[in-house]
């Protein structure tokens, strides 16, 4: 496996972006020895993209973004609005210097029509994100799509759901990201989800069951990286685990329970995990 280790921004701060975040960020992330930072874009795309490549450039970091459709660009009641938003995040990440774009890009999280997904409703994700991602070809920019658990979205639930959505818009950039996060709560197990995927797997985030340290909770991790050495995985293994050791943490993502560790700790015990995993699992070695 041709793997980097990468943290999110929310490794190290709160998601709403500033200048003084960002900055802190890039230097947390190279200081423990990340390949990559993954920037979760603000809805207002209000990142001075020059002066955040150049301090990434600075720290010898990769990057790759994401973006969480916000409540106003629910795809299925806004999908002009959503359009616009997953275009210019394409555009932002191709500024940043980022050749992928993952995130919960089918919906608005935690918005709901009180009913499953309709026919109809797929069809308008599908039309809204095969749009997207023919501008994102042009600027030569993967889009990776989340699936994320039953109580934050009821358009796509589990890796399934998010490859039906590939197979109809056929193009080669268009693939799935996965959170083992949200597929312990969603998924048949962490090996089917994975081998389904194949090379339609682009981006990955970590996280335990609980939101902490890596083999603390339920997540079965071996069964998780033996299937993405299976697919032998070329993409990158980003932490999305969360510390309320950052003021402010807990509110802003639910964490009502004080962290067993500290965001410096978790960072560092979370790449070493995920680091021997991969060793551990490396089918090439053998």
């Amino acid at each position: 496996m041709n793997i980097k280790f990468g943290a999110s921004l929310l490794t190290w701060t709160l998601p709403a972006w500033t200048a003084e975040r960002g900055k802190y960020a890039i230097e947390q992330s190279a200081r423990a020895g990340f390949d990559l930072l993954e920037i979760l874009l603000p809805a207002n795309m209000q990142i001075d993209a020059a002066a955040v490549k150049q301090q990434l450039k600075d720290n010898h970091l990769d990057v790759v973004c994401s973006l969480n459709l916000p409540a106003f660009a629910h795809i299925p009641f806004y999908p002009q609005v959503a359009g616009q938003l997953i275009k210019k995040a394409i555009e932002k990440a191709a500024e940043l210097g980022a050749e992928l774009l993952g995130g919960v890009l089918h919906s608005g999280i935690g918005v709901f029509s009180g009913k499953p997904v309709t026919d109809s409703e797929k069809q308008t994700v599908c039309d809204v994100l095969g749009e997207a991602a023919r501008h994102a070809q042009m600027l030569g920019i993967n889009i990776a799509i989340e699936p994320i658990n039953r109580y934050e979205s009821y358009v796509c639930t589990c890796a399934d759901d998010v490859l039906q959505i590939i197979n109809t818009i056929n193009l080669p950039n268009i693939g799935l990201h996965l959170d083992t996060f949200h597929m312990n709560i969603e998924e048949e197990g962490f090996i089917k989800p994975v081998q389904a995927a194949g090379n339609h797997l682009k981006h990955v985030h970590i996280t335990e069951s609980n939101r902490g340290m890596p083999g603390e909770g339920n997540v079965r991790w071996g069964d998780f990286f033996s299937a993405l050495a299976d697919i032998n995985y070329q993409g990158a293994l980003v932490l999305e685990n969360f510390s309320s050791s950052i003021p402010g943490m807990a509110e802003s993502v639910s964490l009502w329970r004080p962290s067993k560790h500290n965001a410096t700790n978790l960072a560092a015990g979370s790449l070493q995990f995920i680091q021997e995993k991969c060793r551990e699992y490396d089918k090439s070695s053998v």
